[in-house]
């Protein structure tokens, strides 16, 4: 279910997935992947706690708890907001004006009021509330198998994509950023 309204509750388990505008690679074109780690830092430092991540080319797909009083949309919108001015300042260091004339359709009325001049993400996320053990699993297997899958075909064996949770599940690997098993919340 696409989400720009809150979730209803506070804390809990999500699934959430974000996309850059157009499915356009832009993560991967200015390699956000150590800002994304950062990021993910920063959550942890807050008390939030990530259980599995996948950062695709083009999009993300995050398992995270969130502590009660907590707001998985904040926590979103902030992230997103935030990742998209460190992407667009990369874009225009690298001059990819084709990438910014792309993004520069996405625009909605109101969004150059609010001093947007691109877009870097569609507009809502995609949110699932995990309320069992099976649909956890299912969220973490989804996620670890994306790089695999026959469109990215980015590995052959999802424990050795980079950008991924998948190592640290599949080969007990050491995570490169703070991870709360999925044992642990069962």
């Amino acid at each position: 279910m696409a989400i720009r309204t809150d979730q209803g509750r506070a804390g809990g388990v999500f699934f959430c997935t974000f996309t850059c505008f157009k499915w356009l690679p832009l993560i991967d074109t200015v390699s956000m992947y150590a800002w994304i780690h950062a990021w993910f830092r920063r959550l942890h430092g807050e008390n939030n706690r990530l259980v599995g991540y996948v950062i695709m080319p083009n999009h993300l797909h995050i398992l995270l708890q969130v502590p009660e009083g907590g707001s998985i949309n904040k926590l979103l919108a902030e992230g997103k907001r935030f990742m998209a001015y460190e992407i667009r300042e990369r874009i225009l260091e690298a001059d990819h004006h084709e990438l910014l004339a792309i993004m520069a359709t996405g625009l909605r009325r109101g969004d150059a009021k609010r001093g947007q001049h691109y877009r870097v993400f569609e507009t809502s996320s995609d949110v699932k509330d995990c309320w069992s053990g099976k649909f956890l699993h299912q969220k973490l297997n989804y996620m670890h198998n994306n790089p695999i899958s026959g469109k990215w075909s980015l590995v052959d064996d999802p424990a050795m994509y980079p950008y991924s949770s998948a190592g640290f599940y599949m080969l007990g690997s050491a995570p490169a950023v703070p991870l709360l098993h999925v044992g642990e919340l069962l």
